[in-house]
């Protein structure tokens, strides 16, 4: 659940960015399309990356939450039982 909610967050802000990118475009100079393609695509490999990265982190943090809810769980279900039955 957080690591969509952090997916959706990091698309979001790179829509905003590229729109802000227009924004600029059209009251500035125009820059050739011919120059920004290298630009544009090493931007976007490197903001891929990032997100599978963040996707890669929340996914072990998942894992790890996952790992230490069972293992409270586990304790707290052996707390209840008497000591003979262990």
């Amino acid at each position: 659940m957080a690591s969509r909610g952090l997916m959706l967050l990091l698309t979001a802000q790179l829509l905003l960015c590229l729109g802000g990118a227009d924004a600029e475009q059209e009251t500035g100079t125009v820059i050739p399309a011919e120059s920004r393609p290298c630009v544009d695509c090493h931007a976007f490999e490197f903001m891929q990356r990032a997100l599978l990265d963040l996707k890669k982190t929340a996914f072990n943090l998942d894992a790890r939450t996952e790992t230490l809810v069972l293992r409270a769980e586990k304790r707290a279900l052996c707390d209840c039982m008497p000591s003979s039955l262990h």
